[in-house]
């Protein structure tokens, strides 16, 4: 029996980043031995152990057989005869198929040290052909790595996954997984560049594909490119460290100026309205989960309104904060304001300006938080259907004294 470590973290070390998981094959043994030696089958579809002390995966080295369309038709196969070698080719891309002896050394029987360190992301071999998500895995590691190119043949091989239905084989859940996976690498913008370049964008999430090409008013978009401003706009998200849901609203904010007909062009007259449906249609189809959901629908209801904060009355401002429901969820409006300030500042040349609107609604929130709201309820306890109203009045008049605006 022979354990090697493989996969990422055998990548990361060579790239001198930080490792965190460590994943390993094991090439001569049985099942049976492994659980005699103590590990943990946790393996569903093919043999992997937990190590009894470390907890790490080990997994019985194997082959796969194509049986079905998707990701989930494969056989495998895992018996003591199979080598590292076979085990690896496998494997997605080179620079995921290497592995570390227990004696230290390399093996790297496909070249994986030359891509890494050329930056090419490469298929290993034929293989990669019959797993569809690995086109979206290809496409995070792009964004991970943002100096790293897909080789021409990588690129034409997933193009042609695309043109043979393979993309329209993926499950939401594995979707979703690898899209919110690559929202939160250096530089998102990588992963959706190469799934526009193989065609899957335009399967995937079809919402975001029909952006490109659709123009905005160069005054407000030096870029004027939709899909190219959204790029942006993902990208300063990401350098700004924000989390996964203020990054899933920056890149679906402004999904609804992709259905604005092109005699309107490059008007985008209630494309808010239009966005949030487009919100709500993909997060039913992705099954994204609720917080992410919640926040993209409201930034992109609000946030042409948000922009505008410095000319909003109080009234108009009282309105706003209680649709972004900061009196129970206060910790949403920092949310909503790092992708309003995102969607404000990824554009051509203006990445560095000013957001004085994200100070005035906090101001504005603070004054709204002030208003003690349970003696407005108990003055109108015989007016029950006035309470809204008399909250809201309160609320503006504060907000209106503290911001020193009209009501």
């Amino acid at each position: 029996m022979k354990i090697y470590r493989v996969g990422g973290s055998v990548r990361d070390e060579l790239l001198g980043l930080e490792v965190k998981d460590h994943d390993w094959v094991v090439v001569g043994a049985t099942p049976e031995e492994l659980v005699a030696r103590g590990f943990r089958p946790v393996g569903r579809d093919f043999p992997v152990f937990l190590h009894p002390e470390t907890h790490e995966e080990y997994a019985l080295a194997r082959t796969e057989r194509k049986t079905a369309p998707g990701y989930r038709g494969f056989e495998v196969h895992a018996a003591p005869d199979v080598t590292l070698e076979e085990d690896l080719l496998r494997r997605d891309l080179t620079i995921n198929a290497m592995a570390i002896g227990e004696d230290g050394e390399l093996v790297d029987p496909h070249g994986g040290l030359a891509d890494l360190r050329a930056g090419v992301l490469r298929h290993v071999g034929p293989a990669f052909a019959e797993d569809p998500v690995r086109i979206l895995r290809t496409a995070r590691f792009a964004a991970r790595y943002d100096g790293f190119r897909v080789a021409p043949e990588t690129m034409a091989l997933m193009r042609a996954m695309v043109e043979a239905g393979e993309a329209d084989a993926l499950v939401a859940e594995r979707v979703w997984q690898e899209i919110s996976r690559g929202l939160m690498e250096k530089r998102p913008s990588r992963m959706f560049e190469v799934l526009r370049g193989c065609g899957a964008l335009e399967r995937v999430i079809p919402e975001l594909d029909r952006l490109w090409g659709v123009p905005q008013p160069a005054d407000h978009h030096p870029e004027i490119d939709t899909g190219v401003h959204v790029m942006m706009v993902i990208d300063f998200a990401a350098a700004a460290g924000a989390p996964l849901p203020v990054r899933f609203a920056a890149l679906t904010h402004d999904l609804g100026k992709g259905t604005t007909p092109p005699h309107e062009w490059p008007r985008h007259i209630g494309h808010e309205q239009r966005s949030v449906e487009l919100v709500e249609q993909l997060c039913e189809r992705l099954r994204v989960p609720t917080e992410c959901r919640d926040l993209a629908r409201i930034v992109a209801r609000e946030h042409g309104l948000v922009h505008r904060a410095l000319e909003l009355r109080a009234g108009t401002l009282a309105k706003l904060l209680e649709r972004i429901d900061v009196a129970r969820r206060p910790q949403r409006l920092e949310a909503v304001l790092a992708a309003c300030e995102a969607d404000y500042r990824g554009r051509l040349g203006r990445e560095s300006r000013p957001y004085p609107q994200a100070e005035h609604l906090r101001r504005a929130a603070r004054a709204f938080a002030s208003v003690d709201t349970g003696s407005i309820a108990r003055a109108h306890e015989h007016e029950p259907q006035s309470i809204r109203e008399a909250v809201h009045d309160a609320r503006a008049r504060a907000i209106a004294q503290a911001l020193e605006i009209k009501r």
